[in-house]
């Protein structure tokens, strides 16, 4: 069955998890694009999605508002909380919600949720408690691939295109 809701962190899964500076003191991240069509996959499914990350800078706002993220948690470091709080509003279980995560940060949300992924870079003692495995590192579009592998144990991706 499908999720209701997919929730995803940020950094490590949307980026590489590296943080660039310049000499004036501005911050840079890498977004992989190919991982907007998990949003629009998710969008065509009517599965609501949103973004729980630690980091609290206008660059996740940025993305999030160009991708029209329906939901997004910036500056939390106990995601767990905030989740349960959003499927409370929503109606939502969290055993119907799929995540994504990659580092200590996620590791309570991981272990509750109905579905649970994590990059392939994420260390051991994350990925022991997921469900899947991406092949990608997080920001090469281990987001969109976890996205396609929830959708394809239900239908072709094909059918959505």
């Amino acid at each position: 069955m499908l999720p209701k809701l997919i929730l995803t962190d940020i950094d490590g899964v949307w980026t590489d998890g590296g943080m660039y500076y310049d000499q004036t003191g501005n911050e840079w991240k890498k977004f992989n694009t190919s991982d907007s069509a998990g949003i629009v996959f998710a969008r065509k499914l009517n599965i609501v999605v949103g973004i729980i990350t630690g980091e609290d800078t206008e660059i996740v706002k940025r993305r999030a508002q160009k991708l029209k993220i329906d939901h997004l948690y910036v500056g939390i470091s106990d995601k767990l909380p905030v989740a349960q709080e959003l499927c409370e509003k929503l109606g939502f279980n969290l055993d119907q919600v799929a995540y994504i995560g990659d580092d200590i940060g996620d590791l309570e949300l991981l272990k509750q949720v109905g579905v649970a992924a994590a990059p392939s870079n994420a260390p051991q003692y994350i990925k022991k408690h997921v469900d899947f495995i991406t092949s990608k590192p997080g920001g090469e579009g281990a987001f969109r691939e976890f996205v396609e592998w929830i959708i394809s144990k239900e239908m072709d991706i094909e059918d959505l295109l």
